[in-house]
């Protein structure tokens, strides 16, 4: 069996719950055999969880989760607590959280143990910066952020994990990898994760290309044959755009 299609829309800090309700509304009904994952906003996962929980093909996820699993950490949300509003997926070390939040491996390991010790589906974000891909160890950085972390997973656990390569390079700066340079990075995350650990587990495995993909370019980038889909954030908060990025399967 083929691997799944995903695309999955991280709306970050934006829309009001009355706007989120209208976004995932305009979207649940346009999955076109694909998986679609959306990233509300914290506030607004319960409301929109309850009322798309049943729709085909439509899942809920948080951006973020705490590395540990209850305790004194104010303003903080654990893995636990998403879970039991039925929450599908957590997404983890996004380039934004490593920037802002000087996020390391060691805990973005720790947030996915966590989130896999209370079923929770992981999307693990990584990718180098302008200056790693300039200096040509774009290579190098990809493969010690997935050596530092994915090595000490649960092998049976692996089948909960999504990847998504974000070129930091390419967000929100209106540049794009190209098609060629989308399958030649994601050709060799699948190598990586089989050296990791087999040529079955890196060929069942789902990548997903994170950098600017829009609805003009999304079908060219889902094109490659190790692209499964896209992390897709300005575009995801426009019904038609994110509608034509789920349509873009070749």
């Amino acid at each position: 069996m083929g691997r799944k299609k995903i695309v999955a829309g991280n709306w970050k800090m934006n829309t009001t719950l009355n706007e989120a309700l209208d976004l995932a509304s305009g979207i649940k009904n346009n999955t076109n055999n694909t998986d679609v994952i959306i990233f509300p906003p914290f506030p607004f996962l319960k409301t929109i969880i309850d009322s798309f929980k049943t729709i085909n093909g439509f899942y809920v996820g948080a951006q973020n989760c705490n590395a540990n699993s209850k305790g004194a950490f104010t303003g903080e949300v654990s893995a636990h607590m998403l879970s039991s509003i039925g929450c599908d997926y957590i997404m983890v070390g996004h380039s934004e959280r490593r920037q802002y939040f000087k996020e390391t491996n060691e805990e973005l390991l720790a947030k996915i143990n966590q989130a896999l010790e209370h079923n929770l589906k992981v999307i693990f974000c990584f990718g180098e910066q302008l200056q790693e891909r300039k200096n040509n160890q774009h290579f190098n950085t990809v493969e010690t952020q997935l050596n530092e972390v994915l090595i000490h997973l649960p092998k049976d656990k692996l089948s909960n994990l999504i990847l998504a390569y974000e070129p930091v390079w390419a967000i929100g700066t209106g540049e794009t990898a190209s098609p060629e340079q989308a399958q030649e990075m994601h050709a060799f995350i699948r190598s990586v994760i089989a050296t990791l650990f087999s040529n079955t587990i890196a060929n069942d495995m789902c990548i997903l290309y994170g950098g600017s993909c829009n609805a003009q370019n999304a079908r060219e980038l889902f094109a490659g044959k190790d692209v499964d889909g896209g992390l897709i954030g300005g575009a995801s908060l426009k019904i038609e755009d994110f509608t034509t990025i789920i349509h873009s399967f070749t």
